[in-house]
């Protein structure tokens, strides 16, 4: 099973982001959608989709008339994936930051891998189970090198990462 794994698109998705959506099972977005196109193209492209909630996915940062899909978002998700559990949420009422990886575990112990956002910077932690992964910014907002992105590959022996980042350079959303 294959799956993008991507947060804070912040209503723009970084074209080769997309294109690997395409490539996927199932499309996990952490939070910070900012627009329900994102959603769209995620799930036009995907042939399952995933979402959590940011704590930028208001109403007052939504366009008009979204407030109905923007409700249905929950904080959390979990999905059981061959060999083990993903959970996911934003990160944002994880505090304080420099301990977010062993708060993230001690709150979902039973997960293989936990999905977070929030601070815009890819990070893989595999020090320990569960993994705490960042994928990092997929949009134009703080991507501190590109949009970035991260590919899990799980079946029930062994699951892969791999860490994408594309150049914000000729993207003209």
């Amino acid at each position: 099973m294959r799956l993008l794994l991507l947060s804070d698109t912040h209503g723009q998705l970084h074209p080769a982001i997309l294109k690997l959506a395409q490539h996927s099972d199932t499309a996990v977005h952490a939070g910070d959608v900012g627009d329900p196109d994102i959603l769209a193209q995620l799930l036009e492209a995907s042939s399952a989709l995933v979402v959590v909630r940011g704590n930028n996915d208001t109403p007052a940062k939504w366009p008009k008339g979204t407030a109905n899909q923007l409700s249905q978002l929950p904080l959390q998700a979990k999905l059981d994936l061959p060999g083990g559990m993903l959970a996911v949420e934003h990160g944002d009422r994880v505090t304080p930051a420099a301990r977010r990886h062993s708060l993230l575990r001690e709150r979902h112990p039973s997960a293989r891998l936990i999905l977070y956002g929030h601070s815009h910077r890819q990070a893989i932690d595999a020090s320990q189970v569960p993994w705490v992964v960042n994928p990092g910014a997929a949009g134009r907002n703080r991507t501190y090198g590109g949009a970035a992105c991260i590919c899990l590959t799980a079946n029930s022996r062994r699951w892969r990462l791999k860490a994408y980042r594309f150049p914000l350079a000729g993207w003209k959303p």
